[in-house]
């Protein structure tokens, strides 16, 4: 009898060979002996402040990784979804920017409604940037990127059950002016400027002034008009004063405002259809997906938009004392989105179907932190209040024509021929009556408003046992109040119901010999909740506490090496699902266990870190479209999750000017109690995601001494195939057409090769980022697929590259 390893054990082996392969590589002779071992350039330390405190990296015990401006320029990186390749176990779906998704993890929150708060929290320099449309907004003058792994309900807060995205910004400084401008042109119509003027105006006080304008004609044209389906069209800029009052108080205060104006993402069919007017064959044959990478893409949506109006304001206090340290910040956010996008991916307008979500969001934060330090203590503590007001339109729109052939898919028409508009205007025309049923826009909205008040006091404290040992405990209590509301209309068609009162003028309803209330009907929110409430508005409030504690054990075996163990828990708000009228749920718990190893060679320049973890994901709710009833509507999913999992990075900055960087991610991530919706046992299946995932990159530079130096970054990353299983399926990770091979492994490499001037006062680089042009679908649409035959498939980018150019004063 042979005895099978638990995938985590070969993982773990994986990375522990992988530690003593870097062990004995910088034990080994130099790789790179051609250059002097005098004055070597030392790895350079990075500061964090993931404990609300400023830390070297290697003495926080969390699994993190820093994203660097330097990366983000490497890759030529716009918003966090072009960064998500190079974190592993990150996972940014940023096609559409007014509508993102984050998992991390793997979790996520498969829900876009104002009802269902994230599981990942994003942060920018300390403020909860808060739900949907304005959390993916462009970089402005980034220092770096803080991921933290596991959740971190102690230190950040509600909804961080998977982690946090802490965004870091640069403030002014007083000491020099300074002026930056970069321009950036690539394929497919790229314009990219940014540029920024750093200004002091005292000893104390210096202004900081950012802008970008970002244009490009997209990579996606119509088959038959040539028009570009998806350009980018933004601006953004950002204005920030710092100041001092006397030696020990300070204040900042920025404004950040955005405008994005584009097309929303456009859908490619991948089902083959008949010659117009013809239709496809009902059930869809799954397997017969056209590849929408060898097909062209067709449109005709109706006001396609993709648009954000986005502002913020933020004012940062900070005061010290002789017992430590005061801090207040206070933030104002605000934002109004509009996404409406085709869903069918063809241009018939006896086809057509397009979702809209509109959303409006003001919010207001405040915070009062205080800390301070002993021989033995180190201390955070403090409270916070954050109020949000937000208001969200859910919309389907068609046609009539498009409804018709609905009703002639689910035979609801009592015609001989199944269509119930089209027959009856081919009647209306043979009598010579100048109405008609058809060419009519149908709409169907679902509204909601949520008001969200939440209160939370925590506190940190880190006790210095002896040199080497350290014990953290933290606790933050948590109360959200929350009032909802549904408001559900019956569809509205006015050109319709027109020409209705037409026909009924005319005394038409009785020759047809079908009663006008049969042309008054629903086929989108037609859920039971949905149908009894119709043009219904229902209230609901509730409230929710919750306690999430932290302990850390940390023990530094020596001046280079800590290990570190540590039980978390993070939470995700309680609150009301959107498209189901009546329903609540309580918050989402995640335990974590976490156990690892953080280490260096100094004289090598290598960092090795690693950890493994556990946690148990409690309550996890997702909604998502069932298609599995002749009408697709949304259903609410509640299930618990369990992982296993391990995160490894490492840096070598093999030579003073050969550098390399690894970071990997595995996980085993399993239901752990679940019944789908339509009663199918899936506990013990798993979730829908890879075991792997990895990144790396290599930097080489040139001196040209006088000339200045040359530049070389590479970089590839990988994420492994989805673990299938049929709830994986049905929520559209993996796929069972060959001709598309959904969740299939992904892999993207970007070269960057840049020239700067001696100071950097210029620079000149060419990059090209997705070199092999490896194109994965990333969703399908799969609203119309049993009442309409479509299916539209929505693609990962192709190959891009370009020129960049920069100056600095």
């Amino acid at each position: 009898m042979s005895l099978r390893k638990h995938r985590l054990v070969i993982a773990t082996n994986t990375v522990l060979s992988a530690l003593c392969g870097g062990v004995l590589a910088v034990a080994a002779p130099a790789a790179f002996a051609q250059e002097p071992a005098a004055a070597p350039k030392e790895l350079d330390k990075i500061t964090v402040t993931a404990q609300s405190r400023e830390q070297e990296l290697q003495d926080v015990p969390i699994a993190l990784q820093v994203v660097t401006n330097q990366l983000i320029d490497e890759v030529a990186a716009q918003d966090l979804g072009d960064l998500d390749s190079f974190v592993p176990g990150l996972v940014v779906d940023s096609l559409q920017p007014t509508q993102p998704g984050f998992e991390l993890r793997g979790i996520s929150t498969d829900d876009f409604g104002i009802g269902t708060d994230p599981a990942v929290g994003v942060y920018v320099d300390g403020v909860y940037a808060g739900r949907g449309g304005g959390v993916l907004l462009p970089f402005t003058d980034v220092e770096r990127i803080e991921v933290l792994k596991g959740p971190q309900g102690t230190l950040f807060g509600r909804n961080t059950a998977a982690g946090a995205i802490s965004i870091i910004t640069r403030k002014p400084d007083t000491r020099a002016t300074e002026v930056k401008a970069k321009l950036r042109v690539g394929n497919y119509g790229k314009q990219y400027v940014d540029g920024m003027l750093n200004l002091p105006v005292s000893e104390d006080s210096a202004f900081r002034f950012n802008a970008l304008v970002n244009h490009a004609d997209g990579w996606i044209q119509d088959a038959e008009t040539g028009r570009d389906l998806n350009p980018e069209n933004n601006w953004a800029t950002r204005a920030a004063f710092k100041t001092r009052f006397g030696e020990r108080t300070s204040a900042l205060i920025s404004w950040d405002h955005e405008s994005l104006d584009q097309l929303g993402q456009a859908t490619t069919g991948i089902v083959a259809l008949l010659p117009a007017p013809g239709l496809a064959p009902l059930p869809v044959d799954e397997r017969a997906y056209l590849d929408p990478r060898k097909i062209g893409t067709v449109s005709d949506a109706e006001g396609n938009e993709e648009s954000r109006r986005f502002d913020g304001v933020t004012l940062i206090v900070d005061h010290g004392t002789d017992w430590g340290g005061f801090t207040s910040t206070t933030s104002w956010r605000d934002y109004d989105s509009v996404n409406r996008v085709e869903e069918d991916g063809t241009n018939r307008r006896y086809l057509y179907v397009d979702s809209t979500n509109t959303e409006s969001n003001r919010s207001f934060y405040q915070e009062f932190k205080f800390n301070g330090s002993t021989d033995k203590l180190d201390w955070v503590a403090g409270a916070s209040y954050f109020d949000e007001s937000a208001r969200q339109t859910s919309e389907v729109n068609a046609t009539t024509d498009s409804v018709d052939t609905i009703v002639h898919n689910l035979g609801m028409a009592p015609t001989q021929s199944g269509y119930l508009f089209g027959e009856v205007d081919a009647g209306l025309a043979q009598l010579g009556i100048p109405i008609r049923l058809l060419g009519h826009n149908w709409n169907e909205t679902f509204r909601n408003t949520l008001d969200t008040r939440a209160y939370a006091v925590f506190g940190d404290v880190i006790w210095h046992v002896s040199d080497k040992l350290n014990l953290t405990v933290g606790l933050r209590y948590t109360r959200d109040e929350k009032k909802f509301s549904w408001l559900n209309n019956p569809r509205s068609s006015p050109g319709l119901d027109a020409a209705l009162d037409q026909l009924d003028a005319l005394g038409a309803f009785q020759v047809i010999g079908i009663p006008r209330d049969f042309f008054v009907f629903d086929v989108a929110f037609i859920d039971p909740p949905a149908m009894l409430n119709k043009g219904v508005l229902r209230r609901t409030s509730n409230s929710w506490s919750d306690l999430s504690p932290r302990f850390v054990v940390d023990y530094h075996i020596s001046d280079e090496t800590m290990v570190f163990a540590s039980l978390a828990k993070g939470y995700k708000a309680g609150g009301f699902n959107s498209l189901q009228i009546g329903s609540s749920f309580e918050n989402e718990d995640v335990w974590n266990f976490e156990t690892g190893i953080k280490t260096a060679f100094p004289q090598q320049r290598m960092q090795l870190n690693a950890s493994l973890f556990y946690y148990v994901y409690d309550n996890r709710q997702a909604v998502r479209l069932d298609s599995s009833t002749d009408i697709p509507r949304f259903v609410v999913d509640t299930s618990d999750l369990e992982a296993y999992g391990l995160d490894f990075d490492m840096r070598w900055q093999a030579t003073d000017n050969f550098g390399l960087d690894f970071n990997a991610s595995f996980i085993d991530s399993t239901y752990k109690n679940y019944v789908t919706s339509d009663g199918i046992d899936a506990s013990g299946d798993p979730t829908g995601l890879p075991y792997w995932s990895a990144a790396g990159g290599l930097h080489y530079r040139i001196p040209m001494e006088a000339n200045g130096d040359i530049n070389i970054a590479l970089r590839h990353s990988y994420r492994g195939k989805v673990r299938c299983s049929e709830e994986s399926r049905a929520q559209n990770r993996c796929g069972v057409s060959p001709a598309l091979d959904l969740g299939e492994a992904q892999n993207r490499t970007d070269l960057r090769i840049a020239w700067t001037s001696p100071q950097d006062r210029w620079g000149l680089a060419i990059y090209g980022n997705n070199l092999f042009d490896n194109q994965y679908v990333n969703s399908l649409g799969t609203y119309g697929k049993n009442v309409l035959g479509t299916v539209g498939a929505r693609l990962t980018e192709p190959r891009t590259y370009g020129m960049e150019f920069s100056a600095r004063y």
